[in-house]
């Protein structure tokens, strides 16, 4: 055979692997998101951003010096990430107080409130109420800018590794308040409420499309928690169908994705609950698995496994082929660092039930849900994040 020949047969080989990185390697370093070696997105602030914040609200920092400094840590935390060996990086949701909040209230027809409803989360040493600030749909919904679009264009601008920005899911809107948080003067029928729900998400992405957004993340703890009896309990009281709610969710999450711009890599991270190490729901993903890994059309999916409390991996038979799992396998609640070989077992007992190259591997969730974050060192951050990007280096490669 004559060398240009062969020269052309490895370049053809060369471009069907980068169009379909599956068939590269079954079990080799993905070129697409999900990574093998992923994080779900909220890492601790650094002291000195809280205390820039702090100031800011007493009214001793402007607000232009707030940002110069959500700028100095991002920068700093995205070169850390990129030195990890972490592929996809996020700004460390450092301009958040709230991984949801602060994009609810940003779509328009959304009024924020004071309401008494307490959350009850839980952990080892017993129970913590959490009472945020809460929403009422007061008007019709609608995509008033691109919401996080400024600070997407600013991790963009300072990123080597793909730029991952992470939203609330849209059932997000509806789960805390139900019916009764959505004015019926202006959605007599629900219906409507959903079609502008997901109009508006839709319009999000096309213009995070229009900005080269090509990796985001729907954060949702709906879907998980539904799960559990007690919270779909809780739907019912709300006036929602403890029965069928997630495929309500389901339906409203496809309606945002209906446009998706080309080139977007869409995934979803279900959470049972993320505050200061401590946590709302259990139960494992059996209720809602065969809908969302079958009718759900995002491209992969962060699912919590760091514990009992997340069932087992049962649930994953119904995951279909071109999907993706991410194993979150290391908490982010606790500082105690997992084992390789336990995490390597973990990983091989998934994939009983989904394709080792369906997989990936990542923390539980994230290490800051809100601002005031888990109870772990920036050190111990570091450890977890390293071991996930070592383990999966060991599996894959």
């Amino acid at each position: 055979m004559k060398m240009n020949e062969v020269e052309n047969r490895l370049a053809d080989k060369l471009a069907t692997e980068l169009e379909h990185p599956l068939s590269h390697r079954a079990t080799g370093r993905r070129l697409m998101p999900p990574f093998r070696a992923d994080h779900v997105g909220s890492l601790l602030r650094p002291k000195s951003l809280l205390q820039a914040r702090e100031a800011c609200k007493r009214g001793e920092l402007s607000a232009s010096h707030l940002r110069d400094a959500e700028d100095k840590a991002i920068r700093e935390v995205v070169r850390l990430q990129e030195d990890l060996g972490l592929q996809a990086v996020t700004d460390g949701e450092f301009r958040r107080g709230s991984w949801h909040m602060d994009f609810l209230y940003q779509v328009g027809g959304v009024t924020r409130v004071q309401d008494n409803l307490k959350v009850q989360f839980h952990n080892a040493q017993g129970d913590i109420e959490f009472t945020p600030a809460a929403l009422r749909v007061t008007g019709p919904l609608r995509l008033q800018q691109c919401i996080f679009g400024e600070d997407f264009s600013f991790l963009k601008s300072i990123a080597q590794g793909v730029p991952k920005l992470t939203i609330p899911s849209p059932s997000m809107m509806h789960y805390r308040g139900g019916r009764s948080a959505i004015d019926a003067g202006v959605y007599p029928d629900i219906k409507e409420f959903w079609r502008d729900l997901a109009r508006a998400y839709a319009d999000e992405l096309t213009q995070l499309g229009n900005l080269e957004c090509s990796y985001l993340q729907m954060d949702d703890t709906s879907l998980a928690y539904l799960n559990d009896p007690l919270q779909r309990d809780y739907v019912a009281q709300l006036g929602g169908d403890r029965d069928a709610q997630h495929l309500v969710y389901i339906d409203l999450i496809n309606g945002a994705l209906a446009g998706k711009p080309p080139g977007m890599t869409v995934c979803t991270h279900l959470c049972r609950g993320n505050f200061r190490s401590s946590w709302v729901a259990s139960g494992g993903y059996d209720y809602v698995a065969e809908a969302l890994f079958g009718e759900l059309n995002v491209d992969g999916y962060f699912l919590e496994y760091d514990d009992e409390r997340s069932g087992g991996f049962e649930p994953l038979r119904f995951v279909p082929k071109g999907k993706f799992v991410v194993l979150g396998l290391v908490t982010s609640k606790r500082p105690e660092l997992e084992s390789k070989d336990d995490l390597k077992r973990r990983i091989d007992a998934a994939a009983k039930f989904v394709p080792l190259e369906q997989l990936c591997l990542s923390p539980q969730c994230g290490f800051s849900s809100t601002q005031e974050g888990n109870a772990l060192t920036l050190d111990e951050q570091i450890a977890k994040l390293r071991l996930v990007v070592e383990t999966a280096h060991e599996v894959w490669k």
